[in-house]
């Protein structure tokens, strides 16, 4: 429930257009809905601006559709991260507007196309194999209300390739930087630019990548100031903060 809501039902049961007990019966699944294998936590979106996100994986896709059907009513956006194509099938029975985004391995309901940052989010990747974590990230940031903006395979090997879009990096308002192998990007797009840069370690490179360890350690270190970090192919976490970053404020 947006705050906007709650406000409108105070305003309709102090018009006495709705009653009390009627208004009390709309919040009775607040702060959350206990559905025995799931408590639904109704009033995330109150608290930070966006509903609780259901991370698909290892889930049980009847377990996935019921979150999904309990979360519909607010008329906010679903998002369901890591979801697989059977547990969308399960979602996409209990609403039409579900959509599955392949490039993310992600599902999306969208019921509200407000846009509610206040400018661009970049996402950036090395490599081609980096796209799926960018995508996920991408996602998320739209979904959230903004406008996502993408550039791929620019990785240091071809510093040329990433000068050619310097112009675009530098307006936006956040960047998102994925990176695999020793995860030099962030700190050379840090360098250019004087907006936030976050940064996403992928788990792609030979052994010594150490499933993205080497690429988290690296950007941890990272000399360029306006860089900070989430985890390990952690997408979804950076398309997040990002859109927190970039909403408009009252």
């Amino acid at each position: 429930m947006h705050k906007k809501d709650l406000l409108a039902l105070f305003e309709q049961v102090r018009k006495g257009v709705t009653t009390p007990q009627d208004g009390v019966k709309r919040l009775e699944s607040f702060p959350f809905e206990n559905l025995g294998f799931a408590r639904v936590d109704h009033h995330r979106t109150l608290r930070q601006g966006f509903p609780e996100v259901i991370f698909g994986l290892k889930k049980k896709p009847q377990h996935v559709a019921a979150i999904v059907r309990s979360l519909l009513p607010q008329k906010s956006n679903i998002l369901i991260t890591r979801c697989q194509p059977e547990v969308f099938a399960a979602v996409r029975r209990v609403t039409r507007k579900a959509r599955y985004h392949e490039a993310a391995q992600a599902a999306a309901v969208v019921q509200d196309d407000t846009i509610y940052g206040d400018g661009v989010i970049h996402v950036v990747c090395a490599g081609t194999s980096d796209i799926p974590i960018a995508e996920e990230a991408a996602l998320t940031a739209r979904v959230m209300g903004n406008e996502v903006e993408t550039t791929f395979d620019v990785g240091v090997a071809g510093i040329h390739r990433l000068l050619s879009v310097r112009e675009s990096l530098a307006s936006a308002r956040v960047l998102i930087v994925v990176a695999g192998m020793e995860g030099a990007l962030p700190s050379v797009v840090g360098g250019m630019v004087s907006v936030p840069v976050i940064a996403v370690p992928c788990s792609v490179g030979y052994g010594s990548a150490f499933g993205g360890l080497a690429a988290l350690l690296g950007m941890l270190n990272s000399c360029a100031s306006n860089v900070t970090v989430v985890n390990i192919d952690n997408g979804f976490g950076a398309g997040f903060v990002a859109a927190l970053i970039n909403r408009k404020r009252p």
